[in-house]
């Protein structure tokens, strides 16, 4: 069925296509009839599929990743599909209409997506003020935070701690987003010194609340080998819960579709299945290095369900899909679950 709506989707504009798809599921989640036909469909659950991790109690392991729902409009409509978590953001303290349009860029051929986004989104507030409203019982949400591109890279960590501090009483995580590619200057906060900083000021403010959240890192798949190691070890002595690998790349060294449709799109982060050994082979590596303890999400071209199981058994506790819900449908969600626990049997 999403094979014969994806045909119409992709003949609409990225963002428009967006927009059309979460009315419509909002629609059928409205309609007893529907709900109980279509979403119902996908639903699957199963105590083989839940997770304890960072004290919190994840229904199962798939959640959606941050960019999706920038601006918590549609967790409940999201959640109704399946996932365990669902990760909003990334969000700045002042809203920002992010860069100009178009902005958002489907390469079928390779079942991958470029986005050069620029954090638009309402700002914090407007995502309190959504995150206030009751959601689903059990649903775990994330909080994913950035800076303001008009704010100096010397002055983002004041950026963090505001959305940090007005986010902390609605969401059950935090997510450090230092890696899009599409905020200038955003990736020099990956750094040794300027990361460490960041890091233990928000520890610090974490450490201010009756009880703390964990706090994740998003990471770059662009990394060196050394600045990888590093900033495990930073990760560690902070003392934060976990590490998400990965966010988008610049490398577009292993596409098919034509040079010349690349570069006619232009810069911005690519995802999707270009970008599934590479975050695989990050998400191995920080195992390795950081032991057991250290909770990885795993995100980046899971199109189908060997690709969950592959980011599972390369260490990721964790995983999150985007491009895969584009390219795949909601299917997706209940062909891991259905996998899991087949393999759990």
């Amino acid at each position: 069925m999403y094979q014969l709506l994806k045909s119409f989707l992709f003949l609409l504009p990225p963002e428009r296509a967006h927009r059309f798809t979460v009315r419509m599921l909002d629609f059928v989640r409205k309609v007893p009839i529907l709900n109980q036909i279509i979403i119902g469909s996908w639903k699957l659950e199963s105590p083989v599929l839940r997770k304890q991790l960072m004290d919190l109690s994840f229904p199962n392991p798939i959640g959606l990743a941050a960019g999706f729902d920038k601006d918590g409009k549609y967790i409940d409509i999201m959640a109704s599909l399946g996932f365990g978590f669902i990760e909003v953001g990334t969000v700045t303290p002042l809203p920002q209409v992010g860069n100009p349009q178009p902005r958002l860029f489907r390469l079928p051929k390779d079942q991958a997506l470029i986005n050069r986004m620029g954090f638009n989104n309402d700002g914090v507030d407007a995502l309190v003020s959504r995150l206030v409203q009751k959601r689903s019982d059990g649903l775990i949400v994330g909080g994913n935070i950035g800076k303001n591109k008009d704010t100096p890279i010397e002055d983002a960590i004041t950026d963090y701690e505001i959305s940090f501090q007005k986010l902390f009483p609605y969401v059950d995580y935090f997510v450090v987003n230092v890696s899009s590619p599409n905020t200038p200057g955003l990736r020099q906060l990956q750094d040794r010194e300027p990361l460490t900083k960041l890091l233990e000021r928000l520890q610090f403010l974490n450490g201010l609340h009756q009880q703390t959240k964990p706090i994740m890192l998003k990471i770059a798949p662009d990394l060196t080998d050394y600045q990888l190691e590093e900033i495990v070890e930073i990760v560690q002595e902070q003392d934060l819960a976990g590490i998400i690998a990965t966010n988008t790349t610049i490398d577009r060294s292993n596409l098919t579709s034509p040079e010349g449709e690349i570069e006619k799109i232009g810069p911005g982060g690519l995802s999707g299945l270009p970008l599934k050994s590479r975050s695989t082979e990050i998400i191995r590596m920080i195992r390795k290095i950081a032991g057991p303890d250290l909770v990885i999400i795993g995100v980046g071209g899971i199109m189908e369900k060997s690709d969950a199981i592959e980011k599972l058994e390369a260490g990721a506790d964790l995983i999150q899909i985007y491009s895969g819900l584009i390219y795949q449908g909601p299917s997706l969600i209940k062909q891991i679950k259905r996998l899991l626990i087949q393999k759990a049997s």
